[in-house]
């Protein structure tokens, strides 16, 4: 008899980031969430939606911008692959680095701690490497998840959004 493996039938806690700024940014965020309802992702908390201009070119349409946070069995690449999935029946097309885009979901945090895989043309590191310079990711997170600690730089929430300069405190807005 094949013993499962006992993190096939763990629940696991995620955080995910999902932004647009290209057509109904709204209906975007609504979509890749029901999508992510649909692959065995249960949402059990959703922060408001920040604007944000875009980076490093704010010509760019602004984006909308959520955090959720996420129970799943799903280990981390296969959670990767249904995002990368999602993000394409949206419409996300592949472009320039920090263009715009119908849907971004990134993977923030997953169980609090650090992974990293590199699987054919596939790179996932968790968590996010830039998430903490951030205020379109830092914000939200603190809104749904307030004692939130960077699982490698081991610094709570607040002392990241407190090291973010000052324009990015001025420059979102929650909706």
């Amino acid at each position: 008899m094949i013993k499962p493996d006992i993190s096939e039938n763990q629940v696991n806690v995620a955080f995910l980031s999902i932004g647009s700024n290209l057509g109904n940014k709204k209906r975007n965020i609504e979509k890749a969430k029901f999508f992510l309802d649909t692959k065995s992702i249960k949402i059990i908390k959703s922060s408001s939606i920040y604007e944000t201009y875009s980076w490093p070119n704010k010509n760019h349409p602004k984006f909308f911008n959520i955090v959720i946070k996420i129970i799943t069995k799903l280990k981390p690449m296969d959670l990767f692959l249904i995002i990368k999935d999602i993000e394409k029946k949206l419409g996300r097309k592949k472009a320039l680095i920090n263009g715009p885009r119908i849907c971004d979901i990134d993977i923030l945090d997953y169980n609090g701690k650090i992974y990293r895989f590199y699987a054919n043309k596939n790179k996932l590191v968790i968590p996010h490497p830039r998430l903490h310079n951030r205020n379109f990711v830092l914000f939200p997170l603190f809104e749904i998840e307030k004692n939130w600690k960077h699982p490698s730089k081991k610094t709570n929430i607040h002392d990241l959004i407190g090291k973010l300069d000052n324009s990015s405190h001025y420059s979102i807005k929650q909706i």
